[in-house]
């Protein structure tokens, strides 16, 4: 039943570093009718896109928020039922309290969100507003901060640097548009959405930080094709779930991890943090190249390939559905990339920060392999191929020891048994 009372919609908090949204879409308009927790709009942040469900049934009276409009955590996006009328003041909501520092397993670089800026005064600022802080040379503390409690918003930024023309970044960046972009005949093009922002300075800080080398190796794949045949019915009969390679190398590389700890680890200031759990991150490309994103499946050492299998899937589907939070791409200690379902053979993927490597897994090419019999002779075969590399941290990972992982990484593939390698 729709409610006779007026209910708020407002920016949700997405995240513990996510101070504020842009909406992308709405899905409603006002006077339309709406289910309570039926998706009504679309936001981005500069870590996840997602719908924002309706907290009530009724008729969308109110709409304050339009399209492409960037605003705080807590703000009134729109009123689900009573009367429309003209819409209240929305103020800025309370600083978010400075978090206590956790212990291992740390959050992402980018989830790191205390910043005490250099002028001593110690005030806080959003991760949106220290990014542009950065961008350009400015300390946020001489910026007048118009939000609760004096805080600094995203429109005083932009605003003190619109009267600041000649101010240089502090280090090159990605050029983000700011307002409508210009296009000469011929050429298109469309606002950088905060999403493709935020993936734009986490690979240039990366590169930035990381000492980036990319070691390969080739893998048979025989036995893992012939397992996956026998698991495939299986599976999806009675689980609905296609075991991919992805699962497979998956499954593989966790457990390869447990020897190698450095793959899996982290340098974080003079200390070096290892860990006896794996939160593997797998990148996924958003529908028609929007951006991609890095779900997590957290402590998959204690799954089986069945349970990789369906992570993996559940992951992907709630990734391309706008179904994921910020939480759900935080916390990350090793990733997968996978574009060899495109055809691609060989690639030097980027590190996601903080972590200390990468795997990349390309296409499945049968071609011939020269093979070795019991007597020791040669001779030449058509096997299913597999290039897979590793891109490590050298200041962390060195060449013999990423080649060792691989080196093991391929045994487990090649010597497949089973449902569980």
């Amino acid at each position: 039943m729709a409610t006779e009372t007026a209910v708020d919609v407002v920016m949700p908090q997405m995240g513990v570093s996510v101070s504020e949204g842009t909406v992308t879409k709405w899905l409603k308009r006002e006077g339309e009718q709406i289910e309570a927790d039926e998706p009504l709009l679309e936001i981005s942040t500069d870590k996840v896109d997602t719908e924002v469900p309706s907290p009530a049934s009724g008729t969308v009276t109110q709409i304050l928020v339009q399209e492409g409009e960037t605003v705080a955590v807590g703000t009134k996006l729109a009123q689900i039922g009573g009367a429309a009328g003209v819409p209240a003041p929305t103020p800025e909501p309370e600083a978010q309290p400075q978090p206590e520092p956790q212990p291992a397993p740390a959050p992402a670089a980018e989830e790191r969100v205390a910043v005490q800026q250099p002028s001593g005064n110690g005030k806080f600022v959003s991760p949106v507003v220290a990014r542009i802080a950065a961008e350009h040379g400015i300390d946020p503390n001489q910026v007048p901060g118009t939000g609760r409690g004096g805080r600094v918003t995203k429109q005083d930024m932009l605003a003190f640097v619109e009267r600041q023309p000649t101010a240089a970044p502090a280090r090159p960046q990605p050029q983000v548009a700011v307002g409508q972009p210009q296009a000469a005949v011929g050429e298109q093009a469309e606002p950088v959405t905060a999403m493709r922002r935020g993936i734009a300075d986490h690979m240039r800080r990366s590169l930035d930080t990381a000492a980036h080398v990319t070691s390969a190796i080739e893998v048979d794949m025989s036995k893992v094709v012939a397992a996956r045949e026998v698991l495939k019915k299986e599976y999806q009969a009675a689980y609905g779930v296609n075991p991919t390679y992805l699962a497979f190398i998956a499954r593989a590389a966790v457990d390869t991890l447990k020897d190698y700890p450095y793959v899996n680890g982290e340098l974080r200031g003079d200390s070096i943090v290892t860990r006896n759990f794996v939160n593997l991150g797998i990148a996924v490309e958003l529908a028609d190249g929007k951006g991609l994103i890095v779900p997590v499946i957290r402590n998959a050492e204690t799954m089986n390939l069945l349970g990789i299998a369906k992570a993996v899937a559940d992951l992907a589907a709630r990734s391309r559905e706008k179904k994921l939070v910020p939480d759900d791409v935080a916390g990350g200690t090793f990733t997968i990339t996978n574009p060899g379902g495109y055809g691609t053979f060989h690639g030097t993927p980027v590190i996601n920060q903080p972590q200390s490597a990468i795997l990349g897994t390309y296409a499945l090419v049968k071609r011939p392999w020269v093979i070795t019999d019991e007597n020791g002779n040669d001779a030449i075969a058509i096997k299913p191929m597999m290039n897979i590399t590793l891109t490590y941290d050298h200041r962390l990972v060195d060449g013999a020891y990423a080649g060792r992982f691989l080196r093991d990484l391929r045994t487990r593939l090649e010597s497949w048994e089973g449902d569980g390698g």
